[in-house]
């Protein structure tokens, strides 16, 4: 069964005013086929989490090991992880201005799959997908996030991780910024893309919300940089309840 082990790990963030510890110890193993909800108050280091596992070069890991089938990603560059089966859906995804979405998606498709897509498949496999999104066809011709609202942005997320098919999918913060309607359709994607593949999921979010239309095998409460609690859906309703002090010993809703 494949798996995705983070193991001890330790990560800086890069500042310029010096190094700052977030990540103090995360242990953590996703199996295929299962989602663990990574549940936290603002700053306790879930994003960090996602973006040392992912490559991002303003967080450097310190010490631990995060493997995928066995293979330290750690060693590997951000597209290597990529090709390796690694994805990451970002909170604040980035504008790619003059890049198309459909040249992005099919560059992408081509990097992880090791050939170019057969263009008349493609075609149809990327309407298919749009369409389940509700992304108008137009999208495919406009830059890449460049003028799309928050929504949008997400829905173009979740698009990519349909056509790349990773085998494990780290989706920060997803649900931010959606309105009612919008989550609705983000979560039915990711639920569509869980229903049609063997996956591992880490769905890292502030609130229960989406939590409602994504169900959970495991939630997890994340706080000052690593795991202090671990549960199943019933962590997520406490968590609703009455926040996060327990935990943290602050106040803070974990509900909208």
């Amino acid at each position: 069964m494949a798996s995705l082990e983070i193991k001890d790990l330790h990560a800086d963030v890069v500042t310029d005013e010096g190094n700052k510890e977030i990540l103090k110890g995360v242990n953590l193993t996703v199996n295929a086929g299962e989602i663990h909800a990574i549940m936290g108050p603002n700053g306790s280091g879930k994003s960090t989490l996602s973006y040392a596992v992912a490559g991002h070069p303003k967080y450097e890991v310190t010490s631990g090991e995060v493997l995928l089938d066995g293979e330290n990603v750690l060693e590997m560059s951000v597209d290597e992880r990529a090709r390796a089966g690694l994805f990451l859906a970002m909170q604040y995804p980035v504008e790619v201005p003059g890049v198309s979405m459909s040249n992005f998606l099919r560059t992408a498709a081509t990097s992880v799959r090791g050939e170019a897509p057969k263009l008349r498949h493609w075609v149809k496999e990327v309407k298919e997908e749009m369409g389940k999104l509700d992304i108008s066809a137009e999208f495919a011709e406009r830059s890449v996030n460049e003028g799309f609202s928050g929504g949008e942005k997400k829905r173009h997320e979740i698009l990519q991780l349909s056509l790349l098919k990773p085998k494990f999918a780290i989706l920060d913060e997803t649900d931010s910024g959606l309105d009612v309607d919008a989550l609705r359709v983000v979560s039915q994607g990711v639920n569509d893309f869980k229903a049609t593949s063997d996956a591992g999921i880490m769905l890292i979010t502030h609130y229960t919300r989406i939590l409602k239309h994504i169900t959970p095998d495991v939630v997890h409460v994340f706080s000052e940089g690593k795991i202090v609690e671990s549960g199943g859906r019933e962590l997520a309703d406490e968590l609703e309840e009455n926040g996060y002090i327990k935990y943290t010993g602050k106040g803070e809703p974990a509900s909208v």
